[in-house]
């Protein structure tokens, strides 16, 4: 036998031993291990892996010198897939993906996967939110975090937490913990907002406060999460029960922007041991600084929407001190912004206006979204291919009109993992500029997302058509007695 018809038989074999991968199943796998200057400086065109996804690799087209290459990963001691071989100079994405698949194969044929993807800079502990302590009594588990780990139809949010976890390198030392049982609504914002970021193109790390310093080429900003919570005392306590179009109006008027407003100014005002504020503190002294806000103050039970599906609406009104008013005038949408009272309920007054606020030009933007949720997990999961047998999973909801002179948005119900269905985890992110900041955030950071604006007395948006606006998640499957709505609603 001649060495070329040899190579040949044995290129043959190795390629046998590879398969090509989603994209989507390649971007969970890989969320924590793009850095943000090789994303400016290629492209990747096809992702592979080997039977057992226990190697997985991409083929990338360099944009500066227009070559070709390959990149390998597999995970490290802790379980995080990284780099561990690459080549680059090749002359056609052929040729990439030839010798890419031949890596592949022979990964497989040497079958030791722990040195190959020994990095020597592991950590001894870490992060998995799934794990429990030893001799932990169930019943003092969060409600959540109970559902997420026991519910067979919960199984594409434990995976994209299987891989996640190991990324995160929260300072906290109680993170886990929290998760699991007393702060799970917070850490679950905080773990949404990592993917996010990341997803958006972001190096992100987490120093001790704020919770988030996140970098790329020419671009450096800084975040704390916060969420609203329910109230225990007080007259925020009782919380109302709008039936009627009337109520639901005065409920987001007023009851919704003290419960914004009680977050927000809260983390306004808080100072370390030493006096600072957030952003005079390490790495936010000199960079934009935003705050993270989701509403958990009544999370969904299994049968009905949870509170962050509509109150987003009563946020942009208290940051911005104005309200939007429309009418209709010979056809066309004519809208103005109006300036907004005092907030007020059952006695309690709070000043509208955040941005306007002493103190309050120190924070560059407000983050919101109403999709950080198991639901939003699961949905991820799922469009990585992570799908329980005998499951389908359902969303239903409005997306944003992009129609002229649209008022009311438009209505879909889609199954989630279908082969058109397409989701990101940026989708629902909104962002709120303060016309006041000492540091503005630049609206290029977040091109693509969400964007709202507040200019010579108007307030302005900048929506990309299909965002979806709020949405319920249906799970249809043998264990859920013929369905159940995923009880965060979203």
């Amino acid at each position: 036998m001649g060495e070329a018809k040899r190579r040949a038989i044995q290129r043959e074999k190795r390629h046998a031993l590879s398969r090509a991968m989603k994209r989507e199943r390649f971007d969970l796998y890989a969320l924590g291990t793009r850095r943000a200057l090789t994303r400016l400086m290629g492209v990747e065109l096809q992702h592979w892996s080997d039977i057992g996804e226990r190697v997985i690799g991409s083929v990338v087209l360099d944009v500066t010198d227009l070559d070709f290459g390959w990149v390998l990963l597999a995970r490290d001691k802790i379980g995080r897939f990284r780099c561990v071989d690459l080549e680059t100079s090749l002359t056609s994405e052929q040729v990439a993906v030839d010798k890419l698949r031949d890596r592949i194969g022979r990964a497989v044929e040497e079958g030791d996967f722990l040195a190959l993807g020994d990095q020597g800079d592991e950590t001894n502990y870490p992060t998995d939110v799934l794990a429990l302590p030893t001799g932990t009594d169930p019943d003092k588990l969060h409600a959540f975090f109970r559902l997420l780990l026991d519910t067979p139809g919960r199984h594409p949010a434990r995976s994209v937490f299987k891989e996640i976890g190991p990324w995160l390198a929260p300072t906290d030392p109680h993170f886990v913990r929290e998760f699991q049982f007393t702060q799970f609504d917070q850490r679950l914002w905080e773990m949404y907002l990592w993917a996010a970021f990341r997803e958006l193109g972001f190096d992100v790390t987490q120093p001790e406060a704020p919770d988030f310093l996140c970098e790329a080429p020419g671009i450096a900003f800084t975040a704390e999460a916060t969420t609203v919570s329910p109230s225990t005392k007080g007259v925020l306590a009782e919380h109302p029960d709008p039936k009627t179009p009337d109520e639901m109006k005065s409920f987001l008027a007023e009851y919704m922007p003290m419960k914004f407003g009680s977050s927000l100014t809260s983390k306004l005002a808080k100072k370390d041991k030493d006096g600072r504020n957030y952003w005079e503190r390490g790495d936010a002294s000199d960079k934009p600084f935003l705050l993270a806000i989701a509403d958990f103050h009544i999370p969904g039970g299994a049968d009905e929407i949870g509170s962050m599906t509509y109150t987003h609406s009563a946020l942009w009104p208290y940051l911005y001190g104005h309200r939007v008013e429309w009418e209709m005038i010979e056809g066309q949408l004519v809208v103005r912004a109006v300036k907004t009272p005092n907030h007020s309920y059952k006695g309690k007054i709070i000043e509208t206006g955040f941005f306007d606020l002493a103190g309050a030009e120190n924070i560059s933007a407000i983050i919101f979204s109403n999709a950080g949720t198991i639901a939003k997990f699961d949905r991820m999961g799922i469009v990585a291919g992570f799908i329980p047998e005998g499951f389908k999973y359902m969303r239903a909801g409005f997306r944003f009109n992009p129609a002229l002179n649209a008022v009311h948005p438009t209505p879909f119900m889609e199954e989630v993992g279908s082969p058109d269905y397409v989701e990101h985890w940026s989708d629902e992110l909104q962002i709120f500029h303060n016309p006041n900041a000492k540091r503005p955030l630049d609206e290029k950071i977040f091109e693509g997302i969400t964007q709202h604006f507040f200019r010579d007395g108007q307030q302005y948006s900048l929506t990309p058509d299909g965002v979806v606006l709020a949405s319920q998640t249906i799970i249809l499957g043998p264990k859920t007695g013929g369905k159940q709505a995923a009880p965060d609603g979203k």
